[in-house]
């Protein structure tokens, strides 16, 4: 750990490499008590910038030099300098090769970065900067060579010897040792280098591309998880003719790998055709897999797929560039997700998860551009601002160019830059140059921090028949400081009538009515767009399907809400209008609670919701969502001053009052998806996803009731359910519950039922954290204790701590402190072994503004202790120190 302050890097310094690699040859012995690793770089200047031979310097950590060679010629120490993150030496020519040989230690890696052990299996984590803790190597995005890899191992233990690339050798060794050959013939950087090796077994299949290539896809996990592939294998095949047909990309290896790994930091990484996965997000079948753990391998299984092109063939040139692919590639994998499910109910869960969550970032000391000016530790970034503002960016671009537009330019991108480490102004150029288009304004959206907010006005003349609308946009202070110059907004809108009709839409100015739902740009700090030949005074449907990322207020009151809801074309905007409704009725709520009323919930929320569950022609998971009310961060992210307790009151009393307003209703639609007779068996689709959402939604309104009947089939469902959705929720809704033995029961029994079971356990986990209920700090406590709780399993820590700090907020924001004293507990005892988990969980506590003036204060401390505890890691010292600064 670093004991020294960590110093800031610029994107403003950047400059080209002084050299480039244009041929890695790597050989890994692998042993148990260490590795060695034998390292060919075939190197040159980079003609760039010059023909001088400045030093090489190579990064390098946490190795252990055992050789070192120049063109043949040994190095002795007088001849490099070694420190403890580079190697430099004074090349002798313009072409040279580098031999190197290092010693380290994966057994011990607890880091999980570069080369490490995930239980008897040997795997690598590069990106972003993991790599030079294998080898001494230039560990930058824009410095792509071809790799040719072999490893060596026991053969007993470690049958399976992967890399990237095509297999082209293998044969047996000395000592029951084997080793195998694996060629890329692709340039990449060495973020994307990938091994591993380990006794795997493996689903294979084979995908026919539409130029008629056979392509190998196999899918390897450990022996006990064999029967949980095949919805991932689907999902890959999926994806791979998605892309085809509507990227025009096609997969350019014979063979495509995924190795399911149990311990990783991330979801899972698109190292050239071996992707390495968290466990989490491969592995799923119905009866250890919930419906949404089922869409999210078939997401992850995407984005990973996609990033062959988004990402790979096309690379960033630099880490501020790293929205290039995961922006870009988050925008293509919820554009699959959306074909794949609802796309209604998909962009709703994607929206609700970017305003409770991003949007806290963009408003927290952590605020950054979507291709941030600065960093300490480049794996802070990898945050909701890069990946999922980023793909609201890219988003906008295909609303303003259209889909064939977008099409044109994304095709551009891939043969302009086809091979090369661009940045995002060459993914801009291209969308500029295919189009006819000027997008020099829109850029501000990847150099500005914050969240705009859209404050719209109103005005109609009956007597002219004209509709005005005023679009005000501002930018509120970020920690950069920097003056916000105004966005290009693109805003899709209709216009409704008395009756709920869709109003044709005519700007002043224009020949004609251009449809009824159409999108319009707002590039300047006020803007006035007048409709023409509107007959009355109509509703606005104003941001239609979120069409940009912004605070948008309009002053809609309840009735107007409650119109949207039934009369709206938009699916997004309706379920919008129905969250609006929501959060005007709960902030009343929280105002009583505060003034220390009675509460009273407003009946027409009531009203709205028996509507819409009464509504037979609605989608079931589009009913599902509108029943959700906001959740406790979305209301925290909203409030000026958090108040948790009344928010928390106001909420829970809301939901209360709906399940005994709504029995009837609730009961009906819970019975009818329920009904065994009618069941077919699980399938992980759609349309049996939104059956079981709204099943469960509603069980979980009518358990507040306490009804004996409710219990009874809480009870039943528990112990009869086919598949994991259904055995969780009635799982969930008893340990919310005040059934005590009930509960122990059920917990008893799920955890006896599923203990052999790492990735089941830690929803069991989650359940119990994630309880609001008295207690939660003394229940969290207690399962650490618990024998498959693991702390150096960064999934443990995300399903226990992070479900705690993260979701159970009224426990985590207990007024004595103590859940933030346990977090900053963790945080300081996760940076002695893994720094980026260590920091990960440290956002609860970075937003400690937003609350009352007593947990600021309790809050601040924690940070101040960790900051005060000795050799933080970068990773953590950015986080603690930005956030108090």
């Amino acid at each position: 750990m670093r004991t020294e302050q960590p110093k800031m890097i610029y994107l403003k310094d950047y400059q080209a490499p002084e050299y480039l690699i244009d041929e890695t040859h790597l050989t890994f012995e692998l042993f148990e008590d260490h590795s060695l690793v034998h390292a060919q770089l075939v190197m040159r200047r980079n003609p760039e910038r010059g023909a001088g031979l400045p030093p090489l310097v190579l990064d390098g950590q946490h190795l252990e030099l055992v050789s070192l060679k120049l063109d043949d010629a040994d190095l002795r120490q007088g001849d490099y300098q070694l420190d403890d993150s580079h190697l430099t030496l004074q090349p002798k020519a313009q072409a040279f090769t580098l031999d190197t040989t290092v010693r380290i230690h994966p057994e011990t890696n607890t880091a999980l970065e570069g080369l490490y052990k995930s239980g008897s299996m040997f795997c690598t984590q590069c990106e972003a900067e993991g790599f030079r803790k294998i080898t001494y190597y230039l560990d930058r995005p824009d410095v792509m060579s071809k790799f040719t890899t072999t490893v060596v191992a026991e053969q007993h233990s470690y049958p399976v010897l992967l890399s990237n690339g095509n297999p082209i050798a293998s044969g047996p060794g000395e000592d029951g040792r084997h080793w195998a050959t694996w060629e890329d013939p692709f340039k990449k950087p060495a973020y994307l280098f990938a091994l591993v090796a380990g006794d795997l077994w493996c689903v294979e299949d084979t995908f026919t591309t539409l130029s008629e290539r056979t392509v190998a896809l196999r899918i390897y996990v450990e022996p006990e998880n064999i029967d949980k592939c095949q919805h991932a294998m689907t999902s890959l095949k999926k994806s791979m003719r998605w892309d085809e047909e509507v990227y025009g990309r096609e997969y350019d290896l014979d063979i495509f790998m995924i190795v399911a790994v149990n311990d990783f930091n991330m979801g899972a990484m698109e190292n050239k055709g071996l992707n390495i996965f968290n466990s989490s997000a491969v592995l799923a079948r119905a009866e250890t897999a919930t419906d949404a753990a089922h869409q999210r391998v078939e997401a992850i299984v995407a984005h990973e797929y996609f990033h062959n092109w988004s990402g790979n063939r096309v690379t960033c040139r630099d880490w501020f560039q790293l929205s290039l692919k995961e922006g870009f590639t988050v925008f293509r994998d919820a554009g699959f997700s959306a074909d794949m499910n609802s796309a209604t109910v998909k962009r709703i869960q994607d929206v609700a998860y970017l305003r409770t969550h991003q949007f806290a970032e963009d408003a927290g000391p952590m605020a950054h551009p979507v291709r941030p000016d600065s960093f300490i530790e480049i794996s802070n970034f990898y945050t909701l601002t890069v990946y999922e503002k980023g793909s609201e960016v890219v988003g906008m671009i295909h609303t303003l160019l259209g889909p064939e537009g977008f099409r044109k330019g994304s095709d551009l991108y891939f043969e302009r830059h086809d091979g090369q480490a661009v940045t995002c102004d060459d993914f801009i150029k291209a969308m500029e140059d295919a189009n006819g288009v000027d997008l020099t304004q829109f850029k501000r959206w990847y150099s500005q921090a914050g969240t705009p907010r859209l404050a719209v006005g109103e005005s109609y003349d009956a007597a002219a028949k004209t509709y005005s609308l005023t679009f005000r946009q501002s930018c509120p202070p970020t920690p950069d400081k920097m003056e916000k110059l105004p966005f290009v907004i693109p805003v899709e809108l209709g216009l409704l009538d008395s009756q709920g009709a869709e109003i044709p839409l005519r700007l002043a100015g224009e020949a004609a009515a251009n449809g009824t739902s159409r999108v319009i740009s707002v590039t300047e700090a006020e803007q006035t767009f007048t409709f023409v030949d509107i007959p009355e005074q109509p509703l606005p449907s104003l941001l239609r399907g979120f069409s940009a990322p912004v605070k948008l207020s309009f002053p809609y009151n309840r009735d107007q809400l409650m119109f949207l809801m039934q009369h709206d074309s938009d699916g997004f905007n309706r379920w919008d209008a129905g969250q609006q409704l929501s959060v005007q009725v709960l902030q009343e709520l929280i105002a009583q609670h505060q003034q220390g009323a009675s509460l009273t919930l407003d009946p027409r929320l009531v009203s709205a919701l028996r509507s819409v569950l009464s509504d037979e022609s609605l989608d079931q998971a589009m009913v599902a969502e509108m029943l959700s009310l906001p959740s406790e961060a979305y209301l925290t992210e909203i409030s000026e001053v958090a108040d948790v307790e009344a928010i928390h009151v106001a909420r829970e009393f809301a939901r209360q009052q709906l399940a005994e307003n709504l029995f009837e209703g609730l009961w009906l639609r819970y019975e009818a998806n329920r009904d065994l007779s009618k069941r077919t068996p699980y399938m992980a689709e759609a349309e049996h996803f939104a059956r079981r959402a709204l099943q469960n939604i509603a069980l979980s309104y009518l358990m507040l009731t306490d009804k004996p009947e409710v219990l009874s089939a809480t009870l039943d469902q528990f112990d009869t359910a086919d598949n994991m959705t259904e055995r969780l929720t009635a799982l969930a809704v008893l340990v919310n519950s005040p059934f005590e033995t009930e509960k122990a029961k059920a917990l008893e029994v799920f955890a006896e039922n599923f203990k052999g079971n790492p990735l089941v356990m830690d929803q069991w986990f989650s359940v119990q954290a994630g309880s609001p209920l008295p207690g939660g700090l003394a229940r969290v406590k207690a399962l650490m204790e618990h024998p498959a709780f693991n702390i150096k399993n960064p999934n443990k820590v995300r399903a226990l701590i992070g479900a705690f700090a993260g979701q159970n907020l009224i426990n985590f924001h207990a007024a004595d402190g103590s859940g933030y004293r346990f977090l900053a507990d963790l945080v300081i005892q996760l940076n002695g072994f893994n720094p980026q988990i260590a920091s990960r969980q440290l956002a609860p506590l970075t937003r400690w503004r937003k609350y009352d003036s007593a947990r600021q204060a309790l809050m601040k401390a924690e940070l101040e202790r960790i900051l005060a505890s000795g050799g933080l890691s970068a990773d953590v010292f950015e986080v603690v120190s930005k956030s108090l600064a």
